[in-house]
């Protein structure tokens, strides 16, 4: 089976898929029978290509590094000439992959490339948080009147599946809270300042191994963790919240000092988010938070993310793993991507397709 895919987004991690993707094609054929085909790409700064026979990433991925577009690819133009909505309403596309970065102001471009793709009968697999943290019910309502997928995977804790762990594995019961670490950019700091590190430097470090963005604002200033947060809130409680509900506070204004002394008293300091029903009232929060030695996230250090969900049914299960980076954010993409095949593949009225060896 083939599953055709237009690639929205070529930045970090629309790269990183490709990377992935291109490393794991073979065993995709042999192991699943599937050929995962990439016809599509567009970026708003390095340029569109499309070609219904499928484009060769290895040569795209040189390029792209070569030149910092995908111009001189054969047949590539410039976005003007080829958008991101003429390939998500093209035919011989199958599944959009957007990967454009998040707004949480607006959800847009990404908001408008998954209910475009959707409206046109195409599955839709997305690492971009804003859609689903501020448009999740009416996407999903889409999605099922066109009869397709929509998959977030990559949106919360990257590679690591919290969202088809809980969903799928814990089906049944009462989710009654989420608590966690979901930003592996403040943990990193956080973990580097327990050494007596100042903020300042602990977030130059954190940059010059990649771990921050050049403008690290929306991780320490806890926005990234509200943006997920919101999306825990719509899939796990059913309930939208609003950015202006979730109760944010950043790690700008902590110093070593604070840290070390939450040590001395046997706790670490850490960005805990937090969402939680309480009566017909679903709460939210994201904040540093002193959290004594005998919680499971007190040992959740470095770049790892970590979730607990406490439930109705087996209490509380804790999710932990990488929650960052391009290999990882693709592992998430790859993931749904072969969820989609194996519902898509089987029979009408027949269980999906296996996709264990």
């Amino acid at each position: 089976m083939e599953l055709r895919i237009g690639l929205v987004g070529f930045g970090t991690v629309g790269t990183g898929f490709a990377e992935l993707l291109l490393e794991k094609q073979g065993a995709l054929r042999e192991r699943y029978g599937l050929d995962l085909r990439v016809v599509g790409i567009t970026d708003l700064v390095k340029g569109s290509v499309y070609d219904e026979r499928g484009l060769d990433l290895a040569r795209l991925l040189e390029v792209s590094r070569r030149e910092s577009t995908i111009l001189s690819y054969p047949g590539a133009v410039k976005f003007e000439e080829f958008g991101s909505l003429d390939l998500v309403r093209e035919d011989g596309v199958d599944v959009v992959v957007e990967a454009t970065p998040t707004n949480l102001e607006t959800g847009e471009p990404g908001y408008t490339h998954i209910r475009e793709a959707l409206s046109s009968g195409k599955h839709v697999v997305t690492t971009n948080k804003g859609p689903i943290a501020l448009k999740y019910k009416e996407l999903r309502e889409l999605a099922a009147r066109k009869g397709v997928f929509l998959r977030f995977e990559g949106t919360v804790m990257s590679g690591t599946p919290c969202i088809s762990m809980a969903s799928e594995c814990l089906r049944g019961a009462e989710v009654k809270r989420i608590r966690g670490i979901i930003n592996g950019t403040t943990n990193f700091i956080l973990t580097e300042m327990e050494k007596g590190i100042p903020y300042e430097e602990a977030l130059r470090r954190a940059q010059e191994f990649g771990i921050a963005e050049p403008d690290p604002t929306a991780d320490v200033e806890g926005w990234d963790a509200v943006a997920k947060v919101m999306i825990l809130a719509n899939v796990f409680m059913g309930h939208q919240l609003s950015v202006s509900e979730v109760e944010r506070e950043g790690i700008t204004d902590l110093r070593p000092e604070e840290l070390r002394a939450a040590a001395r008293g046997g706790a670490k300091v850490k960005l805990v988010a937090e969402v939680r029903k309480e009566g017909g009232t679903v709460l939210a929060s994201v904040k540093p938070r002193k959290v004594p030695s005998s919680d499971p996230l007190a040992h959740v250090d470095g770049v790892l993310n970590a979730l607990i969900f406490s439930t109705d049914t087996v209490g509380d299960v804790l999710i932990m793993g990488v929650g960052a980076g391009p290999r990882a954010t693709a592992q998430a993409i790859l993931s749904d991507l072969l969820w989609i095949y194996a519902y898509t593949s089987g029979s009408p009225g027949k269980a999906p397709k296996a996709l264990f060896p």
